[in-house]
């Protein structure tokens, strides 16, 4: 047993990368909703609106009506407890394909969305909410914000002491921008003047022992919701007729070692991580 554990760390080392650590994790997905569930997870499993909403440019000033882009999401047959495959049609001829995959302490989220149609599809960014995170957090919609952080000048910040506003066409929560994103095009929630650093969001457990964090690449905002809810949402950027865009994202269920997951997170989007 020893022999095998430093035959997998060694060849952890010479990939470049650490080994995996955490719950071994297993998915479902029913109804729009993607179910993570591990034992070691404070309430057995973590609940992810999957997908919420595809979302056209100029939401920031809008009614999230006029936002939304109607989609309709299946199962594909050849899904199981380890791997998902979804397929959205969203109107005006997107076809979105989604691979999920849950292992050690991760669910990977791979993203191909291709314009079957005619015309310009205006699906700028993507909604997948992690949410109801009560039971997790030991927190409710007031004091959830304590237990919840992005980072802000490369520090991690809890976000009851991060800048925020409240003037939006929707009150509550706050949105977090990424540089070089159009806050035009943002939740129609506030704003706050504060850029993140990464395009990491997360949560500590009501004991302190476990670090929920989520990421995608390219991200459109972070953002912390309404009904104890994090976000890091994607972006597509709209899509012309015949045209590919991709996307890829991770839920983290780890340790509280906030190191460990900045490693495990530049590793996973060597290109986003600022």
């Amino acid at each position: 047993m020893k022999t095998l554990c430093w035959t997998a760390l060694l060849a952890a080392s010479c990939a470049g990368t650490a080994p995996r650590t955490g719950p071994e994790l297993r998915i479902s997905w029913e109804k729009n909703y993607l179910t993570v569930h591990a034992p070691e997870i404070p309430g057995g499993q973590v609940r992810v609106y999957y997908l919420e909403a595809y979302c056209r440019s100029g939401s920031r000033d809008r009614k999230w009506n006029l936002t939304t882009i109607p989609h309709r999401t299946e199962k594909l047959p050849d899904s199981d407890d380890r791997t998902i495959r979804l397929r959205c049609r969203v109107d005006g001829g997107v076809e979105v394909d989604h691979v999920i995959a849950a292992s050690k302490g991760e669910v990977s989220f791979d993203v191909v969305a291709v314009n079957r149609g005619a015309e310009y599809v205006d699906a700028v960014w993507v909604q997948p909410c992690i949410q109801r995170l009560n039971a997790f957090t030991g927190a409710d919609q007031q004091t959830y914000p304590a237990r919840c952080f992005i980072f802000i000048d490369g520090k991690q910040t809890f976000l009851h002491k991060a800048r925020r506003t409240e003037e939006a066409v929707y009150k509550g929560g706050q949105v977090y921008i990424p540089a070089g994103i159009d806050p035009a095009d943002a939740n129609p929630r506030p704003h706050s003047p504060d850029v993140p650093s990464n395009d990491l969001v997360g949560c500590v457990s009501h004991d302190g022992k476990w670090i929920l964090a989520t990421a995608w690449e390219p991200c459109q905002e972070l953002f912390q919701g309404v009904i104890v809810c994090i976000h890091s949402d994607f972006r597509l950027g709209g899509l012309k007729p015949g045209e590919t865009k991709r996307a890829k994202g991770r839920i983290y269920v780890v340790e509280n070692d906030v190191e460990a997951l900045l490693r495990r997170y530049r590793e996973d989007f060597p290109a986003a991580a600022r």
